[in-house]
C-alpha cells in the first residue's frame, strides 16, 4: 500500500478550492431536488471545514506575512460565505431563493479563491514569500481537516462562527409574492 503523499499547506488549500469548484459545476447541472440537496450538503461541508482550517491555522500563521487589508478581507469574505452556507444548510431546493443563494455563494467563493491564489501578490503568494514552513502547516491543516470531517459525519454541520459580523438584528421581509 502506497503512502499518501503529503501536501504543503498551499497545495492542500488549492486542492480544496478545486474540489469545491467541481462541486459547484455539478450543482449548476443538477436538475432534481435530491441531487441539489446532496451536492449542497457536500459544498457546505467542504467550505465550512476549509474556512475553519484557514481561520484556525493558516491565517494566524500568515499574520505577519500577509497585508492586513487582504487578511481582514479574507475573514469578512468567509463570514459572508458562512451566512449563505447556514441559509443553504437550513433550507431545501424547493425554497424560493435556494438556487440564487447557491449562485451567490459560488460567485463569492470564486472571488475569494482568485484573491487567495493571485500570482505574486495574493494571500498564498505573500505567505509563501515569508518563508513559512508550508510542510508543517500542511500537516496541521490535514490533521484538523480530518478531525472536523469526522465531527461533521458524527454530529452534522455545526452553526457557523463569524469573526467580522457583529450580530446586527435583522428582520425577515415579506416573501416576494406578497411584495408585488
Amino acid at each position: 500500500m502506497a503512502a499518501k503523499k503529503k501536501l504543503d499547506a498551499i497545495a492542500l488549500l488549492k486542492a480544496d478550492h478545486r474540489a469545491v469548484e467541481a462541486l459547484f459545476k455539478k450543482f449548476a447541472k443538477a436538475k432534481d431536488a435530491r441531487t441539489k440537496q446532496s451536492l449542497a450538503r457536500e459544498i457546505c461541508t467542504e467550505l465550512s471545514v476549509h474556512a475553519t482550517i484557514e481561520e484556525e491555522i493558516f491565517y494566524p500563521a500568515s499574520q505577519d506575512a500577509v497585508e492586513d487589508d487582504l487578511r481582514m478581507e479574507s475573514y469578512v469574505e468567509h463570514d459572508g460565505a458562512k451566512v449563505l452556507i447556514a441559509e443553504l444548510a437550513g433550507s431545501s431546493p424547493d425554497d424560493e431563493f435556494y438556487d440564487a443563494k447557491m449562485t451567490a455563494l459560488c460567485e463569492q467563493i470564486h472571488h475569494h479563491v482568485k484573491e487567495e491564489e493571485k500570482p505574486g501578490e495574493g494571500f498564498f503568494a505573500q505567505a509563501r514569500k515569508a518563508g513559512l514552513d508550508m510542510d508543517a502547516l500542511g500537516e496541521q491543516l490535514a490533521a484538523r481537516k480530518a478531525e472536523l470531517l469526522a465531527a461533521i459525519k458524527k454530529d452534522g454541520l455545526p452553526p457557523p462562527i463569524t469573526r467580522s459580523f457583529t450580530g446586527h438584528k435583522m428582520q425577515q421581509g415579506e416573501p416576494l409574492e406578497a411584495a408585488r
